[in-house]
């Protein structure tokens, strides 16, 4: 009788309102915060879901257990009856929240967080599951407000579990948006703050996937308002990431969130050693890739960069006027394979530094002040050759001697030089197939970089096709000791830019060790000259070890260069300010236009291009009309963060322009070579 009487006195209980299976609310302006099941009575031994349930008023927001850039998540300590247990809180999915100039993790509207409850065996038919919590929680809008309470929830205990119909459902739902365990193989890795993670295996495909996500467990480790742009590289989804500065951690760990067509928002619990370097996007198929820069290395030969270089190939040409055909395809062969070999050796360079977990892109090597330096010297030495002042290989005119000797080492060195001017300059269509280059296997690289050396030696490489065009040349004679001479001046102005860039790069000291350098080098050439129109004697020999002894002085200066640091590095010049990600998002999140330039003094195009169409009056009126923020990343020196800027968006150098409208959430991007009515076609777009 008395057991009925417990059954009928249970019945009664779970047909009440709904106070059963939730506590009574503690409310605020802010939110509404209770303690919730999922079960309307529980039965000894079963496991059942509570969880706090937080409904947030419209603009307030509480956090992840990441809670992100600020912030901090809810805190949930439970008391239970004895012999009870309880798990931790299975944290749905969050969502990105930008706050000004930071990014946060967490929720608005309404979320549970759901927590297993294990009720012991020893319970009985007819006791009360009595579930104690005090909880702290952090809810932010303009301000942010810490709020507290303490809850209790009395279960009634029967023979079977009994679901809540008015629960069920919303645990079902944050059953739904809680992490699983990824079913795919996972890849990480990184390279320098670059870092990428790489999904693969049945189920992801770009028609499924709309925006890939990833949260972290521990906060510190990302940049968190850094982009995170996504790409498909081999059937496999690649996350592109931005390390937080400081040690690069051992291992990706946190959550992956997928968006599908359906706007659905799956989560999956990721744990992935960083090995090897980041992956970046092939932003072109190799064919392509390869098109692109056989059409960018011919157009190079038109580049300002190069021009220097075409007064050597001139002497060149004007040597094989009359020649024999197999000469000329010979010294065509020479030259072509100079320029093949060099971009050989640069694109093996990249692909080693890559292997090593070093990002490079392309001009990598004039972000060294040592280079531009042994750069600037080597100009002064062709130069003082030119004008007669020493000869390389033997008493002649100069040049003659590297043309004429055997193997044509003349038009090989020519073609070499020509690569290494060629650096500092971008054509169009390169800078695409040198961002897809640098993304693709070793092979593959190796290929579209030759494709862009075959481009630049292909005016020269159509001799040794039709060696009859060198009969249309005009006839060597006299004239040619006055040209080669005057060729000397295109060497020194090259020369005295690359000090000028020098001078970007390390401030007035560099410059008096590079002008020193340069003044030693030039005493050691001349009293090479000397010695070798003085013979074989005495005073030939004692002349030949001063010279040798000047230039190794000269050398030894090179590794101090990049020591001295440069006062101006952070000048962003007149209208400008320097770039960095979060100021271009703390831009955006006011609804600025933004427009970034990435550049070099290096960079000939860059710096054409910047006094062509981007300090001219129209275009600066137009940025003060439309208070377009102008931020410039200035890549003279090898910022690994541009590098990574660069990388983001398909390219492997500069220049590269990008410009965010007013809300717009991707960048346009504007060709490589500009003219104001471009920027202003750009601005008038938005």
């Amino acid at each position: 009788m008395m057991r009925r009487l417990a059954l009928l006195l249970l019945g009664l209980t779970l047909s009440a309102p709904a106070l059963a299976v939730e506590s009574t609310a503690l409310r605020s302006p802010r939110a509404v915060v209770t303690l919730a099941a999922d079960s309307a009575a529980v039965a000894p031994g079963q496991t059942f879901q509570a969880g706090l349930r937080l409904r947030l008023s419209p603009g307030w927001h509480t956090y992840w257990r990441n809670a992100g850039d600020a912030g901090a998540p809810p805190e949930v300590t439970l008391g239970l009856p004895e012999g009870a247990s309880a798990g931790p809180i299975a944290w749905p999915a969050p969502e990105r929240i930008p706050y000004g100039p930071l990014v946060n993790f967490g929720y608005s509207g309404e979320v549970l967080l759901p927590f297993p409850v294990r009720v012991p065996d020893t319970a009985m038919p007819g006791d009360s599951f009595a579930l104690t919590a005090d909880a702290t929680w952090l809810v932010c809008a303009d301000v942010c407000i810490p709020e507290e309470g303490s809850f209790t929830l009395t279960l009634p205990v029967a023979e079977r579990p009994m679901p809540s119909p008015s629960m069920e459902a919303a645990f079902a739902a944050a059953e739904t948006k809680a992490a699983r365990p990824a079913p795919w193989s996972l890849r990480a890795g990184a390279t320098g703050r670059q870092a990428s993670l790489t999904l693969s295996g049945p189920g992801l495909s770009p028609g499924l996937v709309q925006e890939a996500l990833f949260f972290p467990n521990e906060p510190g480790l990302l940049d968190n308002v850094a982009p995170q742009p996504m790409h498909w590289q081999g059937g496999a989804l690649v996350l592109g990431l931005t390390l937080a500065e400081g040690a690069p951690p051992a291992a990706l760990a946190g959550v992956v969130v997928l968006r599908d067509l359906s706007g659905q928002r799956p989560a999956f619990e990721i744990a992935a050693p960083i090995a090897g370097p980041a992956a970046v996007a092939a932003a072109l198929p190799l064919g392509q890739a390869m098109l692109f820069a056989l059409l960018g290395g011919l157009i190079l030969n038109l580049m300002p960069c190069v021009f220097p270089v075409l007064a050597m190939k001139a002497m060149g040409l004007a040597r094989l006027s009359g020649e024999a055909r197999g000469k000329v395809r010979a010294h065509a062969a020479s030259y072509t394979l100079g320029v093949l070999a060099s971009f050989a050796l640069i694109g093996g360079a990249m692909v080693g530094l890559r292997a090593l977990g070093l990002a490079v892109g392309w001009g990598f090597q004039f972000t060294s002040p040592g280079f531009v330096a042994g750069m600037a010297w080597l100009m002064l030495a062709v130069a003082l050759n030119l004008l007669g002042v020493f000869s390389v290989m033997r008493p002649v005119a100069a040049g003659q001697a590297l043309t004429e000797r055997g193997g044509h080492a003349g038009a090989f060195f020519t073609g070499t030089l020509a690569v290494l001017l060629a650096t500092p300059c971008t054509a169009p269509f390169m800078g695409a197939a040198m961002g897809a280059a640098v993304a693709m296997p070793p092979a593959a690289t190796m290929l579209v970089f030759l494709a862009l050396g075959l481009g630049l030696a292909l005016p020269y490489a159509l001799l040794g096709v039709f060696p009859g065009l060198a009969r249309r040349l005009p006839r060597p004679g006299p004239w040619m000791e006055r040209f080669r001479q005057l060729l000397a001046f295109p060497m020194l102005a090259a020369a005295a830019w690359l000090v000028w860039v020098l001078a970007q790069q390390v401030g007035p000291d560099g410059v008096m060790l590079a002008l020193a350098g340069g003044l030693l080098l030039a005493i050691g050439l001349w009293t090479l000259g000397v010695a070798q129109r003085s013979g074989e004697g005495r005073s030939a020999r004692l002349a030949r070890m001063t010279a040798g002894a000047v230039m190794v002085a000269a050398v030894a200066l090179l590794p101090r260069l990049s020591a001295v640091s440069s006062a101006a590095a952070s000048d962003a010049g007149p209208g400008a300010e320097p770039w960095s990600a979060s100021r271009v998002a703390a831009l955006r999140a006011e609804g600025r236009p933004v427009f970034v330039n990435a550049t070099a003094a290096w960079c000939i195009t860059c710096q054409v291009n910047e006094r062509v169409a981007l300090r001219g009056a129209a275009v600066q009126d137009a940025f003060a009309a439309r208070d377009v923020a102008y931020l410039k990343a200035d890549w003279t020196r090898g910022d690994p963060a541009i590098a990574a800027l660069l990388r983001e968006h398909g390219r492997a150098g500069v220049p590269l322009y990008l410009y965010w409208a007013p809300g717009a959430a991707e960048p346009a991007l504007l060709p490589q070579l500009l003219t104001e009515g471009i920027v202003l076609g750009a601005l008038g777009g938005s």
